[in-house]
């Protein structure tokens, strides 16, 4: 365990010798906030809330989940370009197991651009925008809890997609497909609230609202009691199903492997 906690800080110490990058981040972040908020006040029109749901509760669940999703991100070739070039054989030499390298690496990146990237954009857009304040300060601190479950869901779920590097040359256009599927369902883009009951119904089956929407709520305080273990318990249930199918995956991928490269 203590190896792959090393594996996160290293990750996290080499992130923060890239200056530019991180400037850059808080950046892009703090715009592409301002333009969706832009966005969002012009369909508000003016008005305070739709169907009961305030701009506030709008700008929020998108500054949250527009924080985390940009935080979730990662090198997802990852996995392909280690199969092309041929090192991937040099890694199942290793004395330490390669998925969980790679959950440790992601996670110490991860951690980094909420420290040095999500946090200073919030800051920021605190001045521009007025957001919801949590709950209680004990739904601030399931939030965090359900936000690292929805992180889970959400690497599984990228590296379920990665894993098809074993049997396809490139997995590039199955990505981008998957990330759209996720900025979508997840709520991430567009609340939850405003899709349609039927569609919402038919996301509540799939994982994706876990990853995001699941944590606002908590933070919102839309979850309280009951519900909020409800929540939580269909996030670590589809963290179980979900690994199973990637140990299946790579299970399959590592005994099918040939090495294009190198």
């Amino acid at each position: 365990m203590r190896t792959y906690i090393e594996f996160a800080l290293k990750k996290f110490q080499n992130k923060m010798a890239y200056r530019l990058e991180f400037f850059m981040g808080i950046v892009n972040t703090v715009i592409t906030i301002v333009v969706y908020l832009c966005i969002y006040k012009a369909l508000y029109g003016g008005a305070t809330e739709i169907d009961g749901i305030t701009f506030q509760m709008v700008a929020t669940n998108f500054v949250i989940s527009l924080g985390l999703s940009d935080a979730f991100k990662y090198n997802e070739m990852f996995l392909q370009d280690k199969i092309h070039d041929g090192t991937i054989t040099n890694e199942f030499l290793k004395p330490v197991n390669f998925v969980f390298r790679m959950l440790s690496e992601n996670i110490g990146e991860g951690l980094f651009k909420i420290i040095f990237n999500f946090i200073p954009a919030l800051l920021f857009t605190l001045l521009y925008a007025s957001l919801c304040p949590p709950k209680s300060i004990l739904n601030l601190f399931i939030m965090l809890v359900s936000m690292m479950l929805g992180y889970l869901i959400l690497w599984l779920i990228s590296f379920i997609v990665q894993t098809w590097s074993f049997w396809l040359f490139s997995v590039w256009g199955i990505i981008t497909i998957k990330n759209v599927f996720v900025n979508i369902l997840s709520g991430s883009l567009l609340p939850m609230w405003f899709m349609p009951a039927t569609l919402r119904k038919i996301i509540s089956f799939t994982p994706f609202e876990s990853i995001y929407f699941t944590p606002v709520r908590i933070y919102l305080g839309e979850l309280c009691g009951a519900d909020i273990l409800s929540g939580m318990a269909v996030q670590l249930i589809w963290i179980c199903i979900l690994a199973l199918v990637a140990g299946a995956f790579w299970k399959n991928g590592v005994k099918k492997l040939v090495v294009q490269g190198g």
